[in-house]
């Protein structure tokens, strides 16, 4: 038995709570990985997992025996990838999260460049909006756009991510007889505007007055809407806004192309909207790793002003 090809499985199996999911990253059976888990077992003399129908959970000797098998895969992995770096070559799986949206305008094109770059780097690009466990599903690096929480993940801030009120041109002409244009925020009550649920302010939508704003310039500005599309899906959001269903609050990064030719039209201009920061996040156990390091400063670089 390869002892710290079992130890990696092991941590793996703990993080994700499953045989099933770390045979399918490892390309290999659930069977395979049970296999081995039980032999470290036995050379260890515990019971590391208590297995159920329903889940796995870590026995007491488990529990300690798992601490300090995290910390030791992880400082395996960096001194690698450090020796790695030192002969200025990167090499194996590197897992990145992101939203959808952004990982596929903003970060696909970055990831291609880094793998051109890097060409012994693989890359498992996972996309889905809304909360992703970095512990959890294994993820080396992590794209997060918002106030972090104080989570103990290691974060760089890598850019700013603006947000603007718009909606396409063929709204703008389907208005009923009698409704305008929102000139302010209360306006808005009036229009069917597109929610983005995997926000914590979701319908509550705030701004700030700018030099153009009858209000005090700096004054912010809370109002809730509603309209007939909610959605959990930033590209739900984007194919809405582009098709003319309503009035949409989002990213300006996701509609470069249409702000850019006209198609959409910013609204209320006298009236801003709070900036979001952008981090590159990882794992502590994950903060030496070569190609992690090197990923986030390619991003970081790309990002600058």
């Amino acid at each position: 038995m390869d002892k710290l090809s079992a130890m990696q499985t092991f941590v793996r199996v703990v993080e994700s709570g499953s045989f099933t999911a770390v045979a399918a990253e490892l390309s290999s059976t659930q069977s395979a990985i049970s296999k081995q888990v039980a032999a470290l077992e036995k050379a260890l003399g515990a019971k590391l997992l208590v297995r159920t129908t329903r889940s796995l959970a870590l026995s007491e000797e488990g529990a300690r025996y798992f601490e300090q098998a995290r910390r030791l895969v992880a400082e395996i992995a960096e001194a690698e990838s450090d020796l790695r770096l030192g002969e200025a070559q990167l090499s194996g799986w590197m897992r990145i999260a992101a939203s959808v949206g952004f990982g596929r305008l903003k970060l696909m094109p970055l990831v291609e460049a880094f793998m051109a770059a890097h060409p012994d780097v693989k890359i498992d690009l996972r996309l889905q909006d809304g909360f992703v466990d970095l512990v959890e599903q294994g993820i080396d690096v992590s794209v997060r756009i918002g106030d972090l929480p104080d989570s103990g993940l290691i974060a760089r801030r890598v850019g700013t991510s603006h947000r603007m009120l718009m909606a396409h041109k063929d709204y703008l002409k389907t208005l009923p007889a009698g409704l305008s244009l929102p000139m302010q925020p209360e306006d808005l009550s009036q229009h069917n505007c597109l929610v983005y649920t995997e926000t914590a302010n979701r319908n509550q939508w705030t701004f700030r007055a700018g030099a153009e704003a009858a209000d005090e310039a700096g004054m912010a500005r809370t109002v809730r809407v509603e309209g007939r599309l909610q959605t959990n899906s930033s590209e739900v959001i984007r194919a809405a806004v582009v098709n003319g269903m309503g009035i949409g609050y989002a990213p300006t990064w996701l509609f470069e192309q249409e702000l850019a030719s006209g198609e959409l039209i910013r609204l209320m201009p006298g009236w801003e909207s709070p900036a979001s920061p952008i981090h590159m996040v990882s794992p502590p156990e994950r903060k030496h790793s070569a190609k992690v390091r090197a990923f986030i400063e390619h991003v970081a670089i790309a990002f600058m002003p």
